[in-house]
Formats: structure tokens, C-alpha cells, sequence
């Protein structure tokens, strides 16, 4: 089913496209990543889809709803959005943080409920963290504290997952752990996960779609082994790729300009 849609998108700064025309789908229980070199326009058709940054009306929908009419509130309920530095509030602990994700289910007061409470100890306790709930946020490592960002973002409890780079200044030990727990979250809870990142090869694990852009532009959309294999994914990094399988996984080695 899908449930994030992009049509005709197109966005500028100044006179400068960063996007082009795009037209995308995203369906429930997927996985897609968007790659690219540098300035290719990732981190923007995120921020895009995520309603961080203005898009014309009937170019982006989540859940059949035109994004441009949905408030705060609803987008919030809708999609979940990190960032690729999430902002941790210094002396936080690690339930209050969490907590913050329940925002847009509570009433004017802004009082947790009991169900808020259910929710927070149930992502914790996903994610592993639920023996850090009263700890400061600042206080855990690196793995430590992604694991409760993403928390955060599931607490929202929206269908769909936007992650901008959710493996930066992660060691490879950590990357890997965020990797399996948001494919865990798309098949064991039917999450629509998009992310961007940078490393081709995490790139091309456990995830579904890889959707390459370049210049603002969708050069490659496809099953993410298949479009790691595409010739035009050499001509977009400036590089020859080639990519080998160890033990299931696809590596893939630049060898020359």
C-alpha cells in the first residue's frame, strides 16, 4: 500500500534547482534509501518530504493527504523526521527525551498518560535502552544515544520513518546495530523507512530500494542489489564501482577514476 507519494516535486533556491520533477512512491513494511554524491539533493527531498522545507501544494502526500494542508500536529502523527544532528536538550534524561516524541498525541496541557507512559517503555525496550530511561541523554555513547533518538521518533507513532544519514559519527559496530533495528521496525511493524546515506555499502544492507540522485535529479530506481550493479552508478560517483558478495553482503570497492 502506498503511503508516501511524490509527484512533479520540484524545488529551488534562488535560481538554482536542487530538485527536478521528481515522482516517487513509498510503500508500507519498505525500505529506501536515497544516495548521491555531494549536492545531489538528498538531505533536500527529505527535508521535503518531511514538511521541514516548503513544497508546492499536490507534490508531496502522506497517507492520501496533501502535505501543504496538514498542521503541525498532523504531520507529526503522519512522519516521523530526524535529523542528521538531532538536537538533545542538555540534563534531559533519556524518558523525558523519548517522551517528547508523544507530543503530538497529547492534549493542551501537555500531560503524559498512561499510554503515553506504555509507549515510551515499549520503544525502549525495542531498542534496548529501556535500563538508560533515567539517564541523561548527553550522558550515553554515540550507539547509545542514535538508539534514542530513534526511540523518540517512533514514539510519534507514525507510519512512516525519515532518517537523514541515521549512521553518521557512528563507528561500524553501531551502524550495523542501527541497520538491523530499522529493519526490524519495516518487518516486524510494517514501518515505511526512508533514509539517506553516504557509504554505498550499509547502504545496500537490508534495504530495499536504493533510489540514486544526481543533481536533482532520479538516475536510479531500483532493488537495492540491482542498483548497485547499474553502470550508471560509476558515471554518477566520477568512479569506477565494482561490487562483490561476502557471505551475502554486497561490498562495493571504487578502483579507479
Amino acid at each position: 500500500m502506498t503511503i508516501l507519494e511524490v509527484r512533479g516535486l520540484s524545488v529551488q533556491a534562488g535560481k538554482k534547482d536542487l530538485l527536478s520533477s521528481l515522482n516517487l512512491t513509498f510503500e508500507a513494511g519498505s525500505w529506501s534509501s536515497i544516495i548521491g554524491p555531494n549536492g545531489a539533493g538528498k538531505t533536500t527531498l527529505v527535508e521535503a518530504l518531511s514538511g521541514i522545507r516548503p513544497v508546492p501544494a499536490d507534490t508531496v502526500y502522506i497517507g492520501g493527504r496533501d502535505l501543504t494542508t496538514m498542521n503541525e500536529r498532523d504531520r507529526a502523527q503522519a512522519l516521523s523526521f530526524v535529523p542528521q544532528n538531532p538536537l538533545v536538550p542538555k540534563g534531559m534524561s533519556v524518558r523525558s527525551y523519548i517522551a517528547l516524541g508523544r507530543t503530538a498525541h497529547q492534549g493542551a496541557w501537555r500531560s503524559t498518560s498512561p499510554r503515553d507512559r506504555e509507549v515510551i517503555e515499549r520503544v525502549a525496550t525495542r531498542m534496548n535502552i529501556d535500563e538508560f530511561l533515567e539517564r541523561e541523554v548527553s550522558s550515553l555513547s554515540g550507539g547509545e544515544r542514535q538508539r534514542a533518538v530513534l526511540a523518540r521518533a517512533l514514539a510519534q507513532g507514525s507510519a512512516v520513518l525519515v532518517m537523514d544519514e541515521p549512521t553518521s559519527a557512528l563507528d561500524i559496530g553501531h551502524q550495523l546495530q542501527i541497520l538491523s533495528l530499522l529493519r526490524r521496525e519495516v518487518e516486524e511493524q510494517g514501518a515505511c523507512v526512508v533514509t539517506t546515506l553516504h557509504d554505498l555499502t550499509l547502504a545496500g544492507r537490508g534495504v530495499d530500494r536504493l533510489i540514486v540522485l544526481n543533481e536533482g535529479r532520479i538516475v536510479i530506481d531500483g532493488p537495492a542489489r540491482a542498483a548497485l550493479r547499474d553502470p550508471q552508478l560509476s558515471a554518477v560517483y566520477g568512479l569506477r564501482l565494482e561490487v562483490l558478495t561476502i557471505e551475502g553482503v554486497e561490498i562495493v570497492i571504487p578502483t579507479s577514476q
